[in-house]
């Protein structure tokens, strides 16, 4: 399988390195990185030379004429993802996006409409990285099989620190060109993980701030959700946090479980803690650890191995855009909530609604102050 990558920035290194992984499993052998497109021909060139790519261009029409690309990374700034996605599956390409997939509830609805109508079959996929450690996956499974009991409270904080100058880059920090604040860009990673085990939300109540950096988004947001199984969780999404860590728990009926880590976790950022009576849970916790030998850490390798896998066998990849839609509605649900100060319910925000079209909706409770020119944010 020939695979092109679409942006040379720094999470396209990430894509890389994982495709170059994918070599090594069965049955995935011959996917190759082919092809690297960017708007800058010397960082295409240089990204191509470091990665062993053949090919390199400043066209995505290039990248996608017959025969050159099986499936494309998408890499660039949030707000290109529809159209670069949109051009991939019409052309028959497969498509997998770096997170957030697209910037709004509008936009993943016709990315879904451009799935259903793409040429040859061609599939949409957008990376979620946490929901394939096997730590995730043996929580889900642990939960489904009844060992853990019902799930009861849960926390996802996503508490990282970003500078000023991390801001200073145009098209971060502004509703149209990056989504929004850590909500969108940082912590849906965490809570995507939290929807993959808990399931589906009810209702959201939230409040949001700018309380330190000069953008037109949040810096920080907090939540909290009830689930359709009765599971309540609070959310946090901060950049203003000097000691970063990512941090999961899920308190069930059986014992608690959590995870800290940073943007990544294996095996022993889990810490396992059963109710008296139940030492059963650690041990089937333990068991199962020692069954997989490498750790099995989260990564866009874990996550891309089970993809390439579908795609080859021309199946449904385990992430589909009704998943990527899910998390997103979720995002919609924790801005609208906290701009307009009242609870928010599963399946209220549809065409017509200011936060379908834009998670800044009717507009934060701050004015703007990043006065730069869409074209040129969306460099």
């Amino acid at each position: 399988m020939k695979v092109s990558i679409l942006g040379a920035g720094a999470i396209a290194h990430a894509h890389a390195q994982a495709i170059q992984g994918l070599a090594r499993y069965e049955g995935l052998e011959d996917v190759e990185l082919a092809h690297v497109v960017d708007v800058d021909p010397a960082r295409a060139e240089e990204f191509a030379t470091t990665f062993g790519a053949p090919k390199h261009s400043t066209d995505l029409a290039t990248a996608l004429a017959p025969g050159e690309t099986d499936v494309l990374h998408v890499c660039t700034p949030p707000s290109l993802h529809l159209e670069q996605a949109r051009a991939a599956l019409a052309a028959g390409v497969h498509v997998v996006v770096e997170k957030p997939a697209v910037l709004s509830l509008a936009e993943v609805d016709a990315l879904a409409v451009a799935e259903q109508e793409a040429a040859r079959g061609a599939r949409f996929t957008q990376i979620v990285q946490h929901r394939f450690g096997a730590g995730a996956l043996r929580l889900r499974r642990l939960l489904a099989d009844g060992t853990l009991g019902r799930p009861l409270v849960a926390t996802c904080d996503t508490l990282w620190f970003r500078p000023p100058a991390y801001f200073e880059v145009p098209w971060r920090g502004r509703f149209d060109t990056e989504g929004g604040g850590p909500t969108m860009g940082h912590g849906i990673h965490q809570f995507d993980l939290l929807v993959s085990v808990l399931g589906p939300w009810v209702e959201v109540r939230a409040m949001a701030g700018r309380l330190a950096r000069e953008v037109d988004t949040e810096d920080v947001s907090m939540a909290i959700v009830r689930f359709a199984n009765g599971a309540m969780a609070s959310i946090t999404n901060s950049l203003l946090s000097p000691r970063e860590t990512s941090f999961l728990r899920f308190d069930t009926e059986a014992a608690t479980l959590e995870l800290e880590h940073l943007y990544g976790y294996d095996d022993a950022s889990w810490t396992v803690t059963p109710v008296p009576g139940r030492e059963d849970v650690a041990e089937r916790w333990a068991a199962d650890v020692a069954q997989v030998a490498d750790g099995g850490p989260s990564g866009h390798l874990a996550q891309l191995v089970p993809t390439y896998r579908a795609l080859a066998a021309g199946q449904t990849p385990p992430v589909t855009v009704g998943d990527a839609r899910g998390t997103l509605e979720l995002a919609a649900a924790i801005y609208k909530s906290a701009f307009t100060g009242a609870p928010v319910v599963a399946g209220e925000i549809t065409p017509g609604d200011p936060f379908y079209a834009s998670m800044g909706g009717t507009g934060a409770p701050w004015p703007a102050v990043k006065h730069v020119p869409v074209e040129e944010a969306a460099r």
